[in-house]
Formats: structure tokens, C-alpha cells, sequence
């Protein structure tokens, strides 16, 4: 018999490589004495949040509709501010060619009546000459009886005159004294009796016409009557 008969078998533990403790789990010993290893804790794993910017928090509704609503306001408000500036613009440059015109309108007339004549109405032609001025040229025709001595020049020629606007136009306008200058071209053509015409006479005249606080326009002066080519 052996010398190791009867002698207990000693089993040697075995384990994983490393440290005591470290590895997937804890070593234990099991019913036959050998050393198993405990399973590794669970571990929780959170979701990763992609990257990018944060969620965009819903838009408040009537906020938006707020503001939309003053946006169309305001919007709506300019225009018809800008329209109302426009036709206001439009009005007072409208008036201003009006009142351009009329200017030139009365010293187209003021000298058409200075020139035109019949023997059958001197008295009302002269007339309405006159009643169409003043200032210096009203005064002139007032003083020394110039006007009855007018009207009988012309019913010593025995004749008659036509005047035939050419041309006029505004020269310039005088805002404080609301006077303004008018150049106007006319041809005067006089027929004697027996119904023969005369060579016609070219005139140029600047004209000066008056505007008064209520807006009656009257020939103010004369200048250059003597006329020209």
C-alpha cells in the first residue's frame, strides 16, 4: 500500500487572472468546492440625445395673430398716408398750373380788348379795357380824361381793329405783391371804312397782372408798348 493511501485529496481553487474582486463578477465557491464566478452587475444605459438645437417651443396662436393684425395696420395706415400725401401733391400742382394759366389768360385778353374796336362799339370796347386794369395803368388811363380822349381817336380813325394773340407766355411771378409778368405777341390788323385792310402791325408787350386777396386778376402795367418784330 502506498504511502499517499489514506491521505485526503486537496484540491487546489482556481480563479481568473487578475486581482481578487476584479473581473465580470464575484468569485464564489460552489458545492464541490470549486470557485465560480458571480454574473456582472446590470448596468442602466440612457438614451443618447442626438446633437442639434433644443426642441422649438410651439408658437402662441393669438399672439401671432396679434401681431399680424398690427402688422396690417400699420401697413394699410402708410399707404393710404402715402395716398392722401399724393393726391394732396397732385391738387396743389393742379391749382398752380390753374392759376398759371389764368395769369396768362387775363393778359391775353387785357390786350386783345386794348386793340379791338368797331365803330359801333368804341364806348363798350374802351370800357371794358379799363374796367380790366389797376394800378399805374388804371391810374394813367384815369388822369387827364384819357379815356373820353381814347375813344375819340378811334372814331376819328373811322375805322376798325382786330388783335390776334401769337403767343404768350408767364415769365416769372412776384409771390408777395402776386403780381406777374406775362409776355404776349399780337397782331393788330385795322380796316378803314370801305372795308380795306390795312398792312397788319406786330406787337410785343409784357404785360404785368395783378392778383388781388380774392383772386380777381386785372392788367397792374404795361411795358414795351411799342411793340416789335
Amino acid at each position: 500500500m502506498s504511502a499517499s493511501a489514506g491521505r485526503p485529496v486537496r484540491r487546489r481553487a482556481s480563479r481568473a487572472a487578475g486581482p481578487a474582486g476584479a473581473g465580470t463578477g464575484t468569485a464564489s465557491p460552489d458545492a464541490a468546492g470549486s470557485v465560480a464566478l458571480a454574473p456582472p452587475p446590470t448596468v442602466k444605459v440612457r438614451p443618447v440625445r442626438p446633437a442639434g438645437p433644443p426642441p422649438r417651443r410651439p408658437a402662441n396662436r393669438r399672439l401671432v395673430a396679434l401681431v399680424s393684425m398690427l402688422t396690417l395696420v400699420v401697413v394699410a395706415a402708410a399707404l393710404a398716408t402715402g395716398a392722401a400725401l399724393l393726391l394732396s401733391s397732385q391738387r396743389e400742382a393742379q391749382a398752380e398750373q390753374a392759376r398759371d394759366q389764368r395769369f396768362v389768360d387775363t393778359a391775353r385778353q387785357l390786350v386783345v380788348n386794348m386793340f379791338s374796336y368797331t365803330q359801333d362799339n368804341i364806348d363798350d370796347s374802351v370800357d371794358r379795357f379799363v374796367n380790366s386794369t389797376s394800378g399805374p395803368l388804371r391810374d394813367m388811363l384815369s388822369q387827364d380824361n384819357n379815356v373820353e380822349n381814347l375813344k375819340a381817336i378811334f372814331r376819328d380813325t373811322n375805322a376798325s381793329s382786330e388783335a390776334v394773340i401769337n403767343g404768350a407766355a408767364l415769365e416769372e411771378i412776384d409771390e408777395v405783391t402776386n403780381n406777374a409778368a406775362v409776355l404776349v405777341s399780337v397782331r393788330v390788323t385795322v380796316t378803314d371804312m370801305e372795308g380795306t385792310n390795312k398792312p397788319s402791325q406786330p406787337y410785343r408787350l409784357r404785360v404785368i397782372v395783378h392778383e388781388d386777396d380774392a383772386g380777381h386778376m386785372t392788367g397792374y402795367d404795361l411795358k414795351y408798348p411799342d411793340g416789335g418784330n
